[in-house]
């Protein structure tokens, strides 16, 4: 014999539960920045330019994404705030700390708040696609735009550096790396999203 639940008596998934409370999400962002910050730290100088070839945006277009525009933004400025207190969050190829936030990369590091609240609005407010891979991707392709435009602008300016060099230095030689990092974030992304809907 078949019995019904009562309405009150609903049952919560655990991931929504800690996604959904003020504690739960504390805990999210401040792990946020703990994979940007691991992220960071696998990191390949590259001779030619002062930006080093890293993880980091990939990280921080995945938090985005996961978390949400709100909290992938917040997840990102304490981010921030950890490299200017001087905890080691920021690639190990730079001055660290706050100088780091006035050097050559300073740009790109200043778009992560930005770009981490367009991965999630993209992602997950606006449907741009009927897949969730496929509105990942586009999700973190236009996250990028900030990322390349604030860090080349910055280095220009610091480093008094014409467009063409900018553009050498600052954008051409990563874009084939980001095109797999918001690969490898929309893929995390969308499975992710399948995970939660079947559970």
């Amino acid at each position: 014999m078949a019995s019904v639940l009562p309405n009150s008596l609903t049952i919560t998934k655990p991931s929504d539960s800690l996604a959904n409370s003020i504690p739960g999400k504390l805990t999210l962002i401040v792990a946020a920045t703990g994979l940007v910050a691991i992220c960071a730290h696998v990191s390949l100088p590259l001779p030619f330019t002062a930006v080093p070839l890293t993880l980091q945006t990939f990280a921080v277009i995945l938090v985005g994404m996961v978390l949400g525009p709100v909290a992938g933004f917040s997840a990102m400025v304490l981010y921030l705030a950890e490299g200017a207190a001087g905890l080691p969050v920021f690639s190990p190829h730079g001055l660290g700390g706050v100088a780091q936030l006035m050097g050559p990369t300073a740009g790109y590091l200043f778009s992560y708040p930005l770009v981490a609240a367009c991965a999630g609005l993209f992602s997950r407010t606006i449907r741009l696609s009927s897949t969730s891979f496929r509105n990942g991707l586009i999700a973190g392709t236009i996250a990028s735009l900030p990322i390349f435009i604030m860090g080349a602008a910055w280095m220009a300016h610091l480093l008094h550096l014409s467009t063409a060099a900018a553009w050498n230095l600052g954008i051409a030689p990563f874009l084939i790396g980001e095109v797999v990092k918001v690969t490898a974030a929309a893929g995390i992304f969308s499975s992710l999203q399948r995970w939660r809907k079947s559970n």
